[in-house]
């Protein structure tokens, strides 16, 4: 036994068993984030209950079965519940999507199983997709295409028109946001000429003729629009449809509202997997709605993935000339040390601090001397002396720097002394060794060190959360308007839209399975991202394995 203690057997073991047991429990944790969220995306059957309440009146409820669980008997008798018959220790309820919100006080509600006298998922049940107000569950009763009710064939039809007022709606929503949006654009710009003019004290009569004719001509142009906009939005107001719901009256929806229709119970396995599909698909490519709790992330998605990209060419620059100065130019001197303790110390700092500085510096500082030198005449509103994507980028840049310098440096120390002692003697410069030596055979180091920092910075929320993330952005860092990158504008973030649905929805229950999937979706963004740099590199440290020998 001693032998093998001495062996150091029994070490290898244990970290061997360390390693499985936090692999085993981060496995664990994605299946469970997975398998909560993407629940979320499942048709579920749609249950009608028949019940009779504790004052004695009979209704039907109607909805999706979200969860189940066991309360103990003494607690609901303790808050008012009276039970006909004896009950165990414990009585099941469930919390049931009811939806239709205008006619109900709540969406969701809790059931306890003893009130129920019948349950069934009876066929013909469907669920309308809304752009508001979420889900409709009800009883497909006739169709209004174009003033006439048509009763027959019904769920082909609907299917049909509803295709067809999305896809106006989409074109309504196309022009809006591209044609009009780049006219409203231009508008504003025109605004901020004529006042840089009456600035620089030179808005004579014809600049003004000149600006004016400007704005005429952009004033038809968005009259041509707006009438197109309004052509598309009544076209898709055309059709509607008429549903029992289960209240067992009769409600009229237009079509232009409804963004899908499913009837879950007479759905295949096959046919729910391809809705689950097109659902998730949905998710990743369509905008929120309803506070964040509907919809899609895809705003998210992109505001996550650019400021990561923006941070990490901010980053790998200052972090690689910071590491190269320290190891190849500075001396071991006080100074260097301090400065090296000082890089290792940042990486300690709470990213709230982070967030103060960026706030404080970039944001009032930097951004409003930004606004005074070049954008006088948007001032009083500021341009870049607020929360934007660019702070953001900077301000995470500096917080992932001292992971960048200290694996850079890692890096350049395992280089040998000899081939950089070897390149100096056969006539190369020091700069020329390290472009094209040193830096070469440590570019795996600084994809390392820039993998920690993207990891890092993909799932911050709290510095964001001063320097530009929002709840809802209206348009996008990215879009079709000269300069076409505008980093002066505010963002989403997949982290801090996790926390606003999570913390801030006014619907707890019909958030918490987003919550879950949005999680699900950051994990991946990150997993996809580093599984990217991981494969740059991978690459250069083949590509330049032959220069160690």
């Amino acid at each position: 036994m001693k032998l093998w203690f001495k062996s150091g057997s029994p070490w290898v073991w244990m970290t061997a068993g360390a390693v499985s047991v936090s692999l085993i429990s981060v496995i664990g944790l994605l299946l469970l984030i997975a398998s909560r969220g993407l629940t979320y995306f499942w048709p579920a059957d749609i249950h009608q209950f028949e019940i009779t309440t504790q004052a004695g009146v009979s209704k039907t409820i109607i909805g999706e079965i979200y969860e189940k669980e066991q309360v103990p008997t003494q607690q609901l008798v303790e808050s008012g519940v009276l039970f006909k018959e004896t009950q165990g220790e414990t009585v099941e309820r469930l919390l049931i999507k009811t939806g239709n919100r205008e006619y109900v006080d709540l969406d969701f509600q809790w059931l306890l199983t003893t009130y129920i006298q019948q349950e069934s998922t009876p066929t013909g049940l469907a669920v309308f997709e809304r752009s508001k107000n979420g889900n409709f569950y009800g009883y497909l009763d006739s169709i209004i295409q174009d003033g006439k009710v048509v009763t027959e064939n019904k769920n082909q039809l609907l299917a049909e028109l509803i295709e067809r007022a999305v896809e106006l709606n989409d074109k309504a929503l196309d022009l809006q946001n591209g044609e009009i949006g780049a006219i409203n654009y231009e508008f504003e710009r025109l605004r901020l000429k004529q006042r840089k003019h009456e600035l620089e004290g030179d808005l004579t009569e014809q600049v003004k003729l000149e600006i004016e004719a400007q704005r005429d001509a952009l004033q038809a142009e968005y009259l041509t629009y707006e009438k197109e906009l309004f052509e598309y939005r009544n076209l898709a107001k055309r059709d509607s449809v008429i549903i029992k719901d289960m209240r067992g009256e009769l409600v009229t929806i237009q079509l232009n509202y409804i963004l899908d229709v499913i009837f879950p119970n007479d759905m295949s396995t096959i046919e729910k997997l391809g809705q689950f599909g097109k659902q998730i698909g949905k998710f990743i490519v369509n905008d929120p709605r309803e506070a964040n709790t509907e919809g899609g992330v895809f705003p998210a998605i992109f505001g996550t993935v650019f400021m990561v990209m923006l941070m990490a060419v901010i980053v790998t620059p200052f972090g690689v000339i910071a590491a190269v100065y320290l190891h190849e130019y500075a001396g071991n001197s006080a100074i260097t040390k301090i400065i090296r303790i000082s890089v290792i110390n940042l990486a300690g700092v709470p990213s709230i601090v982070y967030g103060v500085f960026g706030l404080g510096f970039f944001v009032y500082m930097f951004g409003g001397s930004i606004d005074q030198l070049f954008y006088p005449e948007a001032l009083p509103g500021p341009t870049f002396g607020t929360p934007g994507m660019l702070w953001s980028a900077l301000t995470l840049a500096i917080l992932t720097l001292p992971v960048v310098i200290v694996s850079t440096e890692e890096g350049l120390s395992r280089i040998p002394g000899s081939l950089r002692q070897g390149s100096l003697a056969l006539g190369a410069t020091k700069a020329e060794t390290l472009w094209r030596i040193v830096i070469p055979m440590a570019s795996p180091a600084i994809m390392t060190g820039l993998i920690l920092a993207v990891a890092r910075a993909a799932g911050e929320v709290a510095p964001l959360m001063l320097v530009g993330v929002v709840k809802m952005a209206p348009t996008l860092p990215l879009d079709g308007n000269f300069p076409f990158v505008h980093l002066d504008r505010k963002f989403m973030h997949l982290g801090f839209h996790i926390y606003d649905v999570g913390f801030q929805s006014p619907n707890v229950e019909a958030a918490r399975p987003l919550v879950y999937a949005t999680s699900f979706l950051l994990v991946t963004v990150i997993v996809a991202l580093n599984i990217t740099a991981i494969g740059i590199r991978n690459h250069l440290r083949e590509k330049y394995k032959a220069l160690d020998h």
